[in-house]
């Protein structure tokens, strides 16, 4: 015990005196939540709007009101002409047309029906989607003002008497669908999983490049004696950092934190097992550091894309929800949303938290033997 705690020193003295792994463990995090939060918002904002407007009259001046007060539009441009507006398309400087067709308010008042056209650009498919969403809430809702403005009081009187479904929304454990309460603990994970992957494959492999992995394989230090003070440091300083962000996101971002804190740094700590495995196999791998980081980086880049952090795991296809099964951070992922934002108990994530160190196991296993054989 007391030649780890020397190697945890050594290594928290190197990691101190290195000028590029400071700002990678102290700066990256903290730029990382503070600017990714607010850009990987899930929201669809300041869509590009322009409006066609033949009628002028006075329902075509409503409609155009109630979109240029609509939150999710701006609008760029007015114009009678069809032709220019998908022009305007074409070149990318709209995202959406609305055109309000000649005789509008008088097919609307004589036929009891009238059409609206809208185009979309639908090359951002997400953009397209919600947008086109947006424009058919707010016309819908309008509709419904149109249809008890034009109908006669015989109607009115004669409807009175339906029964109706009232339906009330309630949204459970993010109540104001705030798109950071979503997003801040799967950023948290990303912020971990660097320390715990990047610092620790390049920190052994730096042993390779300056030549004192040999010095060290001559000493009476045993194996598992290096490889454990290689890696708590950077648990210790993972965990930190996963605190750290914590208070950042209760502070500036006010997410709910419903769980127990010790529960979600047991999780943590599973978690960083598996992933310190990872940085290790990398390091026995790789000869240099930047070899470690490209392999690192491309793990990385494939579990980020594929955790459910952007997009939900149950719209991926069959294969790709399979092959999430070696995916560390998609559990982790889950499991921080559910202690944070549900205030699950451990009995709740008990399956994902096994699996998760059992993987950690064979990795570390594996690459514990294979650092037996290469060095």
């Amino acid at each position: 015990m007391r030649t780890i705690l020397h190697i945890i020193q050594k290594e928290f003295i190197q990691i101190t005196r290195d000028k590029m792994m400071l700002p990678i463990i102290f700066v990256v995090p903290i730029v990382q939540l503070l600017f990714l939060v607010y850009a990987a918002t899930l929201e669809i904002k300041n869509i590009d709007l322009c409006i066609v407007d033949n009628d002028l009259s006075t329902v075509s001046r409503e409609i155009t009101q109630k979109f240029e007060a609509s939150p999710f539009f701006v609008v760029k441009g007015k114009t009678f002409s069809v032709e220019q507006s998908e022009k305007l398309i074409e070149t990318g400087q709209v995202d959406i047309v609305l055109n309000i067709p000649h005789n509008f308010e008088k097919d609307l008042i004589r036929n009891k029906k009238a059409g609206i056209q809208i185009l979309v650009d639908a090359i951002n498919q997400t953009t397209g989607s919600i947008g086109s969403s947006y424009c058919n809430q707010i016309i819908f809702n309008y509709n419904k003002n149109i249809i008890t403005k034009f109908s006669d009081l015989k109607t009115l009187f004669e409807i009175q008497d339906i029964k109706t479904i009232n339906i009330e929304h309630q949204f459970w454990y993010n109540p104001d669908l705030n798109y950071k309460v979503f997003m801040v603990p799967g950023i948290l994970v990303i912020l971990v999983t660097i320390i715990g992957m990047f610092l620790s494959a390049m920190n052994l492999v730096k042993e390779k490049e300056i030549g004192t992995i040999e010095q060290i394989n001559v000493t009476p230090i045993k194996k598992h004696q290096f490889i454990i003070g290689k890696m708590i440091p950077f648990l210790i300083i993972a965990l930190f950092e996963l605190a750290f962000g914590l208070t950042l996101g209760k502070i500036l971002f006010n997410i709910p934190i419903i769980g127990n804190l010790w529960l979600v740094f047991l999780s943590a700590t599973v978690y960083l097992f598996v992933i310190l495995g990872f940085g290790l196999l990398i390091s026995t791998l790789s000869n240099t550091q930047q070899q470690a980081m490209f392999v690192a980086w491309f793990f990385m880049l494939v579990f980020i894309m594929m955790s459910g952090l952007f997009t939900p795991i149950e719209s991926m296809p069959v294969w790709a929800q399979k092959l999430n099964l070696i995916n560390p951070v998609a559990f982790f992922i889950k499991i921080l949303r559910m202690v944070l934002l549900k205030g699950s108990e451990i009995k709740d994530i008990k399956n994902d938290l096994f699996y998760l160190f059992g993987y950690g196991v064979v990795v570390f296993s594996f690459a514990t033997i294979r650092y037996k054989k290469t060095n």
